[in-house]
Formats: structure tokens, sequence, C-alpha cells
């Protein structure tokens, strides 16, 4: 796991483009963490590393938001999911198993119909003691995908560990602070 600290939404959206870079097509990153603490302003950073136009919006009331870029990006807010049934009935299978990378935010509402290759994102805002702390957000990112199978483990093991260390290489490359890796 790595733990990033960040002080700006700036700093918080450059974290998402530099994780932005290493995913690929069928790539699924889930999101935790309570109202306001920057999940969108992350997936903003993800959309714009890979061409997106269109300023990256959390979709609340329409469950998805699609963005056209060098590979398709699937933004999906299912906070207001009451039953996961529904997420079948929007096809919600066809995105994941899909040709582009799909973002998940509030995924720990959905996590038993989640399959096992995919990337947690946990971001907390720290309580404010200063003023110049308002926007300081710990950022712990889990590349530790679970297998689906014996026959595929090491396939995914090394998969997993290459986009964290791609990702480590290029954060550090950028002068920012890992707290703990």
């Amino acid at each position: 796991m790595i733990k990033l600290l960040t002080t700006s939404d700036k700093e918080t959206e450059e974290i998402g483009f530099y994780l932005g870079r290493v995913l690929k097509k069928g790539d699924i990153v889930c999101f935790t963490g309570g109202l306001g603490v920057g999940k969108t302003v992350f997936i903003k950073g993800i959309t714009s590393a890979h061409g997106v136009v269109e300023p990256a919006t959390s979709p609340t009331f329409t469950l998805i938001n699609e963005y056209k870029g060098d590979i398709p990006v699937y933004h999906f807010d299912v906070y207001r999911i009451s039953d996961v049934d529904e997420m079948y009935d929007i096809g919600f299978e066809e995105y994941l198993f899909g040709d582009g990378i799909v973002l998940i935010e509030w995924a720990d509402l959905i996590k038993d119909i989640l399959p096992s290759n995919i990337i947690w994102i946990f971001i907390d805002k720290l309580p404010k003691y200063e003023e110049d702390t308002v926007n300081s957000r710990l950022i712990n990112i889990d590349f530790k995908q679970n297998i689906y199978s014996e026959q595929n483990k090491q396939q995914v093991q090394d998969t997993s560990q290459d986009i964290e260390k791609t990702f480590l290489n290029i954060i550090k490359s950028k002068g920012k602070q890992v707290v703990i890796n």
C-alpha cells in the first residue's frame, strides 16, 4: 500500500493524473471516503491523463458518466444505490469487462458484486488544525489485487506489482512525498 499526503485539490488531481498514466484498458479503481474528501478531484486527474477534454463530474444522480479519451473511462458514483441489483439493470458487468477503465466512487457499498482484480483508493481529509491544512488529504492506494484462481495467480501479482512500481517511480520522480510504502 502506498500512502500519500496532499495539501490542495491541485495536488490531489496531480496524484490522480500520475495514476492515470499507468492505468490501462480493463483496470478497475474503487474509491472510498466521506463526502467531499476529494474522490472526484482525484478522478479528474485520471481522466485528464487519458486525454479527456470535458471536465469530470460526479454522476451522483445519473450513476455513470462516460468519457471519451485515448481509452474510454467509465465513472460510477453508487452513493444513491439502494440495492446492488440496480447495478445489473444498467449493464454494470458490461462496463467491468469492457474496453475501458472503470472508476467507482463509494465502491464499498457494492463490494459484494465487484471482481477481485481491483485497485482500492481510500481518501481521508485530515482534521483542520491550521488554515494552510484545510485541504490536506491522506490518500491510501492499495494495489494488492486479489486472485480469481490459482491458475493466474502469478500473472495478476506481477501485473499489480508492475503498476504499483511504475506509479511509485512516477510519484518519486515528481518530488512527491510518500508517507508509507
